[in-house]
């Protein structure tokens, strides 16, 4: 046997000896002087795993932080915004179709006093589309999308950020909810209107003009050139031509001033009745038929098919009904807008006996109309009346209703869905600030 195998078998000092009654009698212990710091250790353990758990579970998304710190104006503005944008996009070729529809009554001669008859460019949805499709191609169908988009945004953003701060003002001093938004939808229009008029000229202009130009006209306008002063060959569908939003800003300013930004307000300021009717009427359908106004966050308990499908049918109906009830003011705006002033040195190159595109037969008029043709709303109307009958008035508007709905539907459900996101993420924010102070109680 080797030392070290001795050394381990080699027996320790003798214990005391224990009777051995006495020793069954005594308890079986086992040495439980680390027991305690185990158990200790473990507890601190998995407060820490639950502390840590906690941390991550309430821990704020960027989307919950600012929805939490956000007003409620902030919302309104976000979803309204994303609304016109959406649907600015979606319709923008039948809001090319309309528009042309609209407008070719006043840019083509008119049979009083004329030697050539009158004709029509554009007859009907599909014959305008094709005739856009075919002289213009795609570019056509999606003139002046750069104006709507920078028209829509700004337009649903004041528009609904107003219109809800009016309703919260309105209830503390009136009870009934179709007074209160009734003159919501008013005072919202009349400031969306305003701000965004310049836009909604450039727009019009963009989309009325024609992009093939006749040549066999002469024009005392300069060719291809981009300077704010000059213009380029002018076609018989419209009496001017820009090659972009900015081409048609600095043009229209430095030939017609700053007023023609605002050509068609007072029509347009008459179309608040429009708002007045399709809003009123969508927050008091969307109310039957899901039960909760406008905007108004989700609950888990409601149907979502029948929720989104209240929301469909309150944006169809309120749209038609107004549109039927408003439309004649639209034709009347679109004719003031589209009109052009007259330009400086006009009177003085007709008097030298150069001819302009408006002249007959290419001779210079003995008597050059040097005023526009429509001034105010009366007189629009009036001369509208006189020259093409009432049915004038609703040029369009079977091309209207076909974009005029589904841009309310498109700009109605991305507003109700993002105002949806963005009160579900302010719920789920609020949620976690509270379990963060139960958390921290707790630990207290």
């Amino acid at each position: 046997m080797s030392h070290d195998e001795s050394h381990l078998s080699s027996p320790g000092p003798p214990s005391p000896a224990v009777p051995e009654g006495e020793y069954a009698a005594l308890p079986r212990t086992e040495p439980t002087n680390f027991q305690p710091a185990r158990s200790h250790i473990a507890s601190v353990d998995g407060r820490l795993e639950t502390d840590e758990t906690m941390g991550q579970s309430t821990r704020l998304t960027f989307a919950e932080r600012r929805a939490v710190e956000a007003p409620d104006w902030h919302f309104n503005a976000l979803a309204g915004a994303s609304g016109g944008f959406i649907s600015g996009i979606v319709t923008c070729p039948l809001d090319v179709i309309k528009t042309k529809l609209q407008a070719q009554g006043g840019l083509t001669p008119s049979q009083h006093g004329a030697d050539m008859p009158r004709t029509k460019a554009y007859k009907g949805l599909g014959g305008t589309a094709s005739v856009i499709w075919r002289e213009e191609g795609i570019r056509g169908m999606y003139r002046g999308l750069g104006p709507i988009i920078m028209g829509y945004l700004p337009t649903w953003a004041v528009w609904f950020s107003i219109y809800n701060q009016c309703k919260k003002y309105g209830s503390e001093y009136h009870h009934n909810p179709l007074v209160i938004n009734f003159w919501s939808s008013i005072i919202a229009g009349a400031s969306s209107t305003i701000a965004t008029n310049p836009i909604w000229v450039i727009k019009t202009r963009l989309m009325s003009q024609s992009g093939g130009h006749s040549r066999h006209l002469f024009s005392f306008f300069p060719k291809g050139s981009n300077t704010p002063t000059s213009r380029p060959t002018l076609s018989m569908q419209s009496p001017w031509h820009y090659t972009s939003t900015l081409d048609a800003a600095r043009k229209m300013y430095t030939n017609e001033g700053i007023l023609s930004f605002y050509s068609g307000l007072t029509p347009a300021l008459l179309g608040l009745t429009h708002v007045a009717v399709q809003f009123p009427a969508y927050e008091y359908l969307r109310t039957k038929f899901t039960g909760k106004p406008m905007g108004a966050a989700h609950v888990a308990s409601q149907d979502e098919k029948a929720h989104w499908w209240g929301i469909l049918s309150a944006s169809i109906l309120s749209k038609i009904l107004a549109s039927s009830a408003t439309y004649p003011h639209e034709v009347i705006r679109t004719r003031l807008q589209t009109q052009r002033r007259p330009v400086p040195g006009q009177e003085y190159m007709q008097g030298m006996g150069i001819a302009t595109p408006g002249d007959k037969q290419g001779k210079a008029s003995s008597q050059p109309s040097l005023t526009p043709k429509y001034k105010g709303v009366v007189t629009t109307f009036r001369t509208i009346l006189r020259e093409e009958g009432w049915r004038a008035f609703y040029a369009g508007m079977g091309t209207n209703m076909t974009r005029a709905v589904p841009a309310a539907t498109v700009t109605m459900l991305t507003y109700e869905y993002a105002m949806r996101q963005l009160n579900s993420a302010r719920a789920r924010g609020l949620q976690k600030l509270e379990a963060q102070k139960e958390g921290s109680e707790f630990l207290g």
